[in-house]
């Protein structure tokens, strides 16, 4: 058994992996023979890599969550070199800094579908 992708569910789910594809420098389409409302992309390595499924009836989550409102229910964390630079890279590629920020060392974003993601250096709690 072998963990393959991690799936995640937008509105236009081939508008989400181009997003994703931007973020990610050498990461390619892995399977997209199932047409525009599934895509998958996988790094250069061929390791783990990340699914893209249209979802007529996704609600974005809320960050900070709320108790009456769409829960993540999942998070990317993503290890940078430079947490400055990379942030302003994700924003330029479609991402939005979000409001709430728990940690000065960690930069929360939302992807353009509104899934919450960190970036994070090695210096971070995360690497730990």
């Amino acid at each position: 058994m072998r963990l393959t992708a991690a799936t995640l569910d937008a509105p236009h789910a081939r508008e989400l992996a181009d997003f994703y594809l931007r973020l990610l420098p050498g990461w390619g389409i892995w399977r997209d023979e199932d047409g525009p409302d599934w895509v998958h992309i996988r790094p250069p390595d061929g390791g783990t890599g990340l699914s893209f499924q249209t979802e007529p009836a996704y609600v974005p989550p809320v960050w900070p969550s709320a108790a009456d409102r769409q829960q993540m229910m999942i998070h990317l964390d993503i290890e940078v070199d430079d947490l400055e630079r990379e942030t302003a890279r994700a924003v330029a590629a479609g991402a939005r800094l979000a409001g709430f920020q728990p940690q000065d060392d960690v930069r929360v974003l939302l992807d353009p579908a509104g899934h919450p993601f960190c970036l994070y250096t090695d210096a971070s709690p995360q690497a730990q």
